[in-house]
């Protein structure tokens, strides 16, 4: 990922609840004289392993070798910048649109799953990460066991061992701070509840300036 010094995020810490908030991305695989596979999907990053799965209809996972080199793309809100909002403009006039936003990659080899108890296990995990903070979760055992058993027959699971992690955050860091602040009242402004995200993103930039 082409990442300029200032845009580059290496607080490993940061990254990971960059990824538990964001909770999806796209898994990348390619095959020689192949396009690459790509689908999107829900994951869990935990310690070195991105865990996921997925439907068994989906050929993607039959294209998957174990070690295979994999790819998941992890992205945030992201939104256009006019060059109207910067300060420079009226200064001297020398500004161009750009698009802000924020991803991580996670770089790592892939294998496929079919036990039904690693199944069980991670699909638990995920259900229980992405339902922890509702007032009533539900959980694999609200369901029959029976049909339980028959939607594991239906998908395969993925495990990523990450080997390469980084980040990245283009909010505008190249610019001055009253070009930065014009963009935060743009944004903030915006009907779009991405590009809301990505002021109040760049709002953090400018308190910690």
């Amino acid at each position: 990922m082409y990442t300029p010094p200032f845009n580059r995020e290496d607080d490993e810490a940061e990254l990971r609840r960059f990824v538990a908030h964001v909770r999806a991305g796209w898994v990348i695989t390619s095959r020689p004289d192949n396009a690459p596979s790509a689908t999107y999907l829900p994951i869990m990053w935990r310690d070195d392993r991105v865990i996921a799965h997925f439907a068994k209809a989906n050929p993607h996972w039959r294209e998957i070798q174990d070690e295979m080199p994999a790819l998941v793309i992890v992205t945030g809100p992201d939104a256009y910048v006019t060059p109207t909002w910067y300060a420079a403009k009226a200064e001297h006039g020398r500004v161009v649109p750009t698009w802000n936003y924020s991803a991580v990659h996670l770089t790592g080899q892939a294998r496929t799953h079919h036990d039904p108890e690693w199944l069980r296990h991670a699909v638990e995990d995920l259900t229980e990460e992405h339902e922890r903070f509702r007032d009533e979760p539900w959980g694999i055992t609200d369901a029959p066991a029976s049909y339980i058993e028959g939607q594991l027959l239906g998908i395969v699971g993925l495990e990523i061992s990450v080997t390469r992690v980084e980040g990245k955050a283009k909010l505008s860091q190249n610019r001055s701070l009253a070009d930065r602040a014009g963009v935060v009242a743009g944004l903030r402004h915006s009907t779009r509840p991405g590009e809301q995200e990505v002021a109040e993103q760049m709002a953090g930039t400018l308190e910690d300036t």
